[in-house]
This record gives C-alpha cells, structure tokens and sequence, in this order.
C-alpha cells in the first residue's frame, strides 16, 4: 500500500456524529470529488434509514445501518472504517470489523482511554489480518486533495490556509493531533505543504506506530521527505533510527521530540498523552533528539527551530528537482447560507427537459411502441427496478383481477352513495378507499406476512394451524362465501396458471396449497382464495427477483400489497361512480325496514 488513501477511497462512519461528517462532506466538496467519502453510517440505536448533509449547496443522502456487517454488504468498496465509539465500545466496533473479510484496508479509533489489555489484543488482531488502524485517541489521518478523516485539519478556511486542499511534498507523522495541525501551518508557510499525514494517537498502546507510516511513506512517489514530530516517552522513534541507518529509508527526515522540559521533574511525570512519559533515560526527548541527530536525520535545535529546517530541506531538494512547482487547483466555494430541504424525492425527477421515472424518460415508458405497461411503471415508481416481463405481467394481471367484485362490497357501495349525494369523483373515490383495511382488502397482507412466516420458520400445515388458532386469528386468504374444491373461482385459477407457466419458482404456493388440502378437509370453501393467491404470489416474485427477506418483510409491514388492491380497486370504484352520474341517481336514503330498531328510553340520572 502506497498510498494510505487516494480520491476514491470511501470510509463506513460508525456512530452518526454529523458535524464531524459534514466536515467531510463539506472537504469533499471542495477538493472536487465526485462522489462523498462517507458511503455509510453505523448507528445501532437510529430507527432512520438515512441522514441528511450539505454537499456544497445540495444536499446528499448518506445510508445508515444498525451494524457494521450490513453496511459493509452493501458497500463493499468502503475500506475505511472510522470508528468513533467511545472508549466503552471501541474494541469490540473494531474487532468486529477486523472479523469481516475482505473489507477494510484501514480503521481509525478515535476512543482514548481503551483498556491496554485489549488495545494490545486489538492491534495485533488488526496487524495479522493486514489491516493498518490509526489510534487510538486520534484525530486521523489526511490525504490532501483526496480524503481526510473527520475533524483532522480543522475548519475549511484553516485547511486552505494550510495547503491542505491539494497534495503538497511531505510526509507528517506526529502522535498529537493539535499538534499536527499546527505542524500542517509550519509546514505550508516553509514548504509546499504535506502529501500525507497521520496523527498516530496518544495512547500507550497505538496500531500502526511510526515506523509503520513512514515506511508506507517511502514507498509513496508523492512524499518527498518526512517529518516526524515524537515526543517524550516510549521506543517507537529508534525503530525509525535504525530504518534511517539500515537505508530501509532513504528519503530525508526530519525529526523533533516535545518534551525535552521533562528533564528538570523527577522521572514518571505523564505530559498530557498515556504514553508521554519517559521511565528510562532513553525514552526521554533529549535521548531520541541527541539520536535520530547523530544517524543523519535532520534535528531542529528547538521546537522554535523546525520552521527554519523544514525551509532548508525543502528548498534543497527544489532546487534540485526532486519537488516541482505546484499547481493550484480550482476550489468550490461552500454557500454562506445553506438551506435543508424539506421534501425528499428518489422515484422521479422533473428537472430536465423530459421527467423520468427512477431515471428513465417518460417518453421510453409511454407509448405502445416501447413495449411497456403499467406494470413496467410501477415497477419503477415503487419499486425503482425494471422488472422482467414476466413480473410487470404478473402485477397487470393482478390488477385486472382484483378491479372490482360488484357493487355490492362496501367500498363500492360507499363510492356509489356517495357519488349519488352529488359529490365529486374524486369526493366518492375517497369514501370507497376508505373501506380497504383488514376486513376489505387486507386479506393480501395478512395472507402474505402469516404464510411466508409460517414457510421461514419450517411449520407443517398442522403447526401452522394450529399457530394461528392460538393467535387467535382466520387464516388471512383463506376461505370464500361461495367458491369451493367443487366450485372454484376462476380468478384464483388463472393466476395459478400463469404463476406455473411463468415463474422461475413458487415454493410459498406449493406451501400454500398443502395447507389448503388440510382446511378443505375441513370445510370444502376453505380454499386458497384470490387475495390470498395474490400476496403469496407477491412473495414468491419477490424472492424470485432477489430480494432478500428482510426487503421482503418491508414490502409487507409497508402496505405494498395493499397499494394493489388500492390501485386495481380504483378502476372499478371510479366506473361504479361514472355509472350512477351517467344514469343521474338521486340522493339513496336506506329503507327503514331493512334496518333492525331496538332503541330503549334512556335512564334518567338524577
């Protein structure tokens, strides 16, 4: 790994901790990249399928997940995991994803304060699956001009006056984060700014230390010379000493340790950072200084010194041509003013010169010639997926089906009384649609959820029966006033037919139908009736276009099935309204005799 990010990389953010990702965003935006860094967001406890952020003076939609293995499934190019649980959880966020194969490149912890004991155990973990993890207590890391994590940098205005929008020539490896910021101004105000940097974290325990980067950094034609700012406490700097003197680094360095005050306290004091704390004499700054001084790497004489050095070496190796002239880039502008936007559309867009349909033009859709139906628009309004053939059939055909029943069933009944009261179409339309629910059309529902969660937990008929009885619940879709094994309804076998001959599979009918054998044995009307059919038809398209079950369960719980009947419904509702227009029906007053009056004298309270 060359480079450790690039402006392709993308990065799951666990815990939705919005500014720290609007930041992000808002880094994206302004370097030019075209899609954002952010592919998705763990958050256990959110019951919101996304969140909302300003891209520029727009605004992105960016997926939130409960865990990290469903995020990373459906990302599966974000390899970048940026853990920002607290030091509670942490370990446990890490080595899970540590766990998924084949996904993360690299994961940053921010937590501080992660028990040693498990820092050790999750870094070793990470080291042996080839993972480099950045922490923790950390602020991140930053490729400029590409990706940058979280609050790394600071505020835009800061990061620009850095150089840290575009690629500079060095290499930055501290452990502080306020320092690296810092660093990042020196360096942009005595050089051309920095091609990668990596605040390493300040615990005693980190994953990848500074060996670790700066050998990455060697191999990366973007770095030009390195700066390593240590500090006071721990080995790590000699392991980069004896790379330097070994020539496994060859690039020039430059090198400081804070700290060097620590020598007028006793020993053991801590300064700020868990592992700034020397407890021999070789840990302490003034030893690693005096050090890395002596194996040829560039040493300042002071922290107040390391401008004049970082100006010296880069202008060396300008002059030789080892660092070329710039170019500035051109930077977008974040809007002053930013406004959310209330409403939020994925199914049509009405922005162009021709409105689509989930991206296709209406025109592709529309006519005879194109070869497509209603069920091909619905499909990509509901569903936003074309759907085959043979399944933008089979939802025309179910909406042919179920058109209407009469005008004896109460929604129609209500579209005509109402329409004969002299109210408008749409006035009468409402009232019929107003009836579909649990007793009226929601048999398509029921019939899909209990059936299918009878099939996915294994029931026989027997126990599925039995099951609901205890529910205390008909079997949604089963049974008919008058259709039965002797007598059967038409509608019922025609979608059967076409469900066989078209279907790649149907293993939630042929449950079905052993369940019918068992209540036909009971009664003979007990039969598989036609909103039934449907909803478990429903299901096994479903399945069959690849939907997984917990889609599947959405479709259900959402009213999907419903919107069908809903929509079959309509036509037949709107035709029984026309009819009593067209015939000029009077106002309908009930007659008396068909309604049963036991109407008592009320009781006197006194």
């Amino acid at each position: 790994m060359e480079r450790l990010f690039t402006k392709d990389t993308q990065a799951i953010f666990w815990n939705n901790n919005k500014s720290a990702i609007q930041r992000m965003l808002d880094y994206d935006y302004v370097i030019g990249r075209e899609t954002p860094s952010v592919a998705a967001i763990v958050a256990p406890t959110s019951s919101n399928k996304f969140e909302k952020f300003f891209w520029g003076g727009d605004e992105v939609m960016i997926p939130l997940y409960k865990n990290t293995p469903d995020a990373a499934a459906a990302h599966p190019n974000a390899d970048v995991l940026l853990n920002f649980a607290s030091f509670r959880t942490a370990y446990d966020v890490t080595m899970e994803a540590i766990n998924i194969p084949n996904q993360f490149r690299v994961i940053m912890v921010t937590a501080e304060g992660i028990p040693e004991r498990l820092a050790r155990t999750m870094n070793q973990a990470a080291r042996d699956a080839g993972i480099t993890v950045i922490g923790p207590a950390t602020v991140g890391a930053i490729a400029p001009g590409a990706f940058k994590i979280a609050n790394i940098g600071g505020t835009i205005e800061n990061i620009i006056k850095s150089k840290l929008h575009r690629a500079g020539s060095a290499g930055l490896v501290t452990r502080s984060g306020g320092l690296f910021n810092e660093l990042c101004n020196i360096i942009s105000l005595n050089a051309d700014g920095i091609a990668e940097g990596v605040a390493i974290g300040g615990d005693r325990f980190v994953g990848s230390v500074f060996i670790d980067n700066m050998l990455r950094m060697e191999k990366n034609p973007d770095v030009k010379y390195m700066i390593l700012l240590g500090e006071v406490g721990g080995t790590e700097e000699y392991k980069v000493i004896e790379a330097v003197k070994s020539g496994k680094i060859t690039k020039p360095v430059i090198a400081w340790c804070i700290g060097t005050i620590a020598k007028h306290f006793s020993s053991g004091v801590q300064f700020g950072h868990a592992g700034a704390s020397a407890n021999a004499d070789a840990e302490t700054a003034e030893a690693k200084n005096k050090a890395m001084a002596e194996a040829g790497i560039h040493v300042p004489e002071s922290f107040n010194d390391l401008p004049r050095v970082i100006n010296e070496v880069y202008t060396k190796l300008y002059n030789e041509g080892v660092i070329l002239e710039i170019e500035e880039p051109e930077i977008r502008e974040i809007p002053k003013i930013r406004k959310a936007k209330n409403f939020i559309c994925t199914i049509s867009d009405d922005r162009g010169e021709e409105a689509t349909y989930a991206g296709y033009p209406i025109s592709s859709v529309a006519t005879p010639d194109t070869g497509k139906g209603i069920g091909d628009v619905i499909s990509l309004l509901w569903f936003k997926k074309v759907y085959p053939k043979w399944a933008t059939e089979f939802i025309e055909t179910v909406l042919k089906t179920v058109a209407d029943h009469g005008p004896a069933v109460s929604g129609a009944h209500n579209a005509k009384v109402t329409a004969r009261a002299g109210k408008s179409v749409v006035e009468a339309l409402v009232t019929g649609l107003l009836t579909i629910g649990p007793r009226f059309g929601g048999a398509i529902d029921g019939a899909a959820k209990y059936f299918k969660y009878a099939h996915d937990n294994d029931m026989t008929p027997a126990e599925f029966l039995a099951y609901m009885k205890k529910q205390g619940i008909p079997i949604p879709g089963i049974g008919h006033r008058i259709k039965s094994l002797r007598n059967p309804d038409l509608r019922v076998e025609g979608l059967k037919k076409y469900a066989n001959e078209h279907f790649p599979s149907t293993p939630l009918l042929d449950y079905a139908l052993t369940v019918e054998q068992l209540t036909t044995s009971k009664k003979d009307n007990l039969i598989l009736n036609v909103d039934g059919t449907i909803g478990i038809l429903m299901v096994d398209m479903w399945r069959a276009l690849g939907y997984t079950e917990e889609e599947i369960d959405e479709f259900i719980e959402s009213g999907t099935l419903n919107a069908f009947f809903i929509v079959g419904r309509s036509i037949g509702f709107i035709g029984h309204i026309l009819d009593e227009k067209r015939l000029a029906m009077p106002m309908y007053r009930h007659p008396m005799d068909d309604i049963l009056y036991d109407v008592q004298k009320a009781e006197e309270i006194k």
